[in-house]
């Protein structure tokens, strides 16, 4: 699609603004490309140069004046695509949405509440009734809502881990899970549609309440929270013991915290330490440098308060509570993470063992980037498993089918940080996650057993798989084109040996399709920018970029052997070495060293 010149764009973008702020911010950059400023210009062809689009959880980006930015305008005129696509939907006999609604919330980030009323007035002023959390909630409890209210749709103001700059605008339907195409398509056909903001209609709180277009959504409401924590309860694993597990949390400055202390205390958990300055919600994240649980330091204050207590577990949320970090005991001393695959594959290997499944087969799904081990559990133990996209739109979406087709879903997971216990949640659930966790070590410590010895034993049993994940930062117009550069050349110079193994497949899913052993087919994945290789040995990598940030990531995994689970530790250190060894080969060969 052709796009208007970007100094055009940001002219008509300025009449429009209805931000004296940004309105003020975007009038300087232009007066300064004018004046023949150089990075100004650059500036506005950056901001300006196409939409900010769908990405794998939604729209996300600085927030700042531009249409490739998230301010005000853009998140009405998000709104407004969204409205219009519900209410064609339901003239074609879907959900009506004005008689279900939509639900609204929104995190801690500064921008968020006034994000939230720009998107509820657009919504009311389109006779779409607002069912609107009045406090920053968690993301999972809003995917929660839309099926728990019967609701048509749900929006949630979020950034989830971006930096402080940013934030974000999460779309879920009926289902609770997010949307996925067409619907994103079809949506974002709507936006670039929408007239200009003067003619769209907009009602105020006071306009909208009296005539039932807006409700407020009582946190403490049975129907949503309470019924959201029964939900989790209902769906534990294992009945609460009396053996002791200490645990330290931190919600980095998030909106975890409250519901994961509340959940703990519901399964017997006592005494859960809590990082006291990251507890409340606060969007200038002012003791971290990034607020995600996997940037080096994040965790630091909360490993210092688990070295205070004696904490057997370490919890960590992201700021809006949908991801997952955690740390155990080192067998050196100290605490050791846990990656994204470790947890996945521990909750994954619990659900298998335990989840009642009324007699029907059990399902697990996780996606093309994260570690191999859990399809080759899913295997040895006859276990249904999907592989997907990255993205737990893609996740939720093979739960959903596999469920259709007389399957028990019990787990999803992503190597980010991202896991759905179960169909509690359809998106990624930090709360329900964290409990899982936390039952799962105190079951196993009633046992003589802790996490890592698990893991190990898993390696054993199954393979012993080591995931060396990396990403580089290019932000800007010149780190797309980088981006661009690197994927194109992973396609025209394909891998020809991942170490000493010989690649034997290689996958494009921009093109959909693979090549094994020479003969080329096509694959049942959606459309991504994404490439894997894959060598005789197992061993795998895959490059993307990312849908949320100015990101290229790499995920290498390799292959090793362990006939105990006192081998593991070593030969886990050996392929560490190798890995780290293929990553500056291969950055040096795409110029991102």
């Amino acid at each position: 699609m052709d796009h208007p010149d970007p100094t055009t764009a940001a002219r008509a973008f300025l009449a429009e603004d209805p931000d004296p702020e940004t309105r003020a911010e975007l009038r300087e950059i232009l007066e300064d490309a004018e004046r023949g400023d150089a990075g100004a210009r650059r500036e506005i062809a950056d901001r300006f140069t196409g939409p900010l689009e769908f990405g794998t959880a939604g729209l996300r980006g600085r927030v700042e004046a531009g249409l490739a930015r998230m301010n005000r305008l853009v998140v009405m005129k998000a709104t407004r695509g969204l409205g219009t696509h519900l209410l064609e939907t339901g003239a074609r006999g879907g959900p009506d949405p004005r008689g279900r609604g939509v639900v609204l919330g929104f995190d801690g980030r500064h921008s968020s509440r006034q994000f939230a009323e720009d998107a509820a007035a657009v919504l009311a002023g389109l006779g779409i009734p607002v069912l609107l959390f009045p406090d920053p909630v968690p993301t999972p409890l809003v995917a929660f809502a839309v099926p728990r209210l019967e609701a048509t749709a749900g929006v949630v103001i979020t950034a989830s881990h971006n930096p402080p700059e940013d934030n974000g605008y999460k779309v879920y339907l009926a289902t609770g899970a997010q949307i996925a195409p067409p619907v994103d398509a079809a949506i974002a056909g709507h936006i670039a549609a929408a007239p200009p903001l003067d003619a769209i209609d907009r009602k105020t709180p006071a306009e909208a309440a009296p005539v039932g277009l807006r409700r407020l959504v009582d946190a403490a409401d049975h129907t949503v929270e309470e019924g959201y924590l029964d939900a989790l309860a209902r769906a534990a694993l294992h009945d609460p013991e009396s053996t002791p597990l200490r645990i330290a949390y931190t919600a980095l400055h998030g909106v975890g915290h409250r519901l994961v202390v509340r959940a703990l205390a519901r399964s017997g958990f006592v005494g859960v330490a809590s990082v006291p300055s990251q507890s409340d919600p606060d969007g200038a994240f002012p003791t971290v440098r990034l607020p995600n649980p996997e940037e080096p330091g994040a965790m630091a204050r909360v490993l210092t308060l688990a070295a205070e207590t004696g904490a057997e577990l370490v919890l960590a949320n992201d700021p809006d509570a949908d991801r997952l970090a955690a740390a155990v005991p080192a067998p050196g001393g100290g605490y050791r993470m846990l990656s994204g695959n470790e947890i996945g594959v521990l909750l994954a290997d619990d659900a298998i063992e335990h989840a009642d499944s009324g007699g029907r087969r059990k399902l697990v799904v996780t996606t093309v980037v994260s570690s191999g081990l859990l399809s080759r559990i899913a295997r040895d133990r006859n276990v249904a498993c999907r592989e997907t996209l990255t993205g737990f739109k893609w996740i939720a979406r093979a739960a959903l089918e596999g469920e259709a087709a007389g399957q028990a879903f019990v787990l999803g997971y992503e190597e980010a940080l991202g896991y759905t216990v179960g169909p509690v949640v359809r998106d990624k659930d930090g709360i329900g996650a964290a409990l899982r966790l936390a039952e799962l070590a105190r079951f196993l410590k009633g046992r003589g057993q802790t996490l890592l010895g698990r893991m190990d034993e898993l390696l054993v049993a199954h393979g012993l798989l080591h995931p060396v994940q990396w990403s580089v930062s290019l932000p800007g117009l010149e780190g797309r084109s980088r981006i661009r550069a690197a994927m194109e050349a992973l396609r025209s110079r394909p891998l020809e040996r991942i170490g000493q193994s010989p690649v034997v497949r290689t996958l494009d899913a921009a093109a959909g399709e693979e090549t094994v052993d020479g003969q080329t087919r096509e694959i049942d994945l959606p459309r991504s920018d994404l490439v894997t290789f894959e060598a005789a040995d197992g061993a795998r990598l895959t490059a993307r970029p990312s849908g949320t940030e100015p990101r290229i990531k790499f995920y290498l995994e390799l292959v090793g052997e362990a006939d105990t689970p006192a081998e593991v530790g070593p030969a886990r250190a050996r392929l560490e070495e190798e890995g780290q060894s293929l990553r500056g080969a291969l950055m040096g060969e795409l110029g991102l060293a």
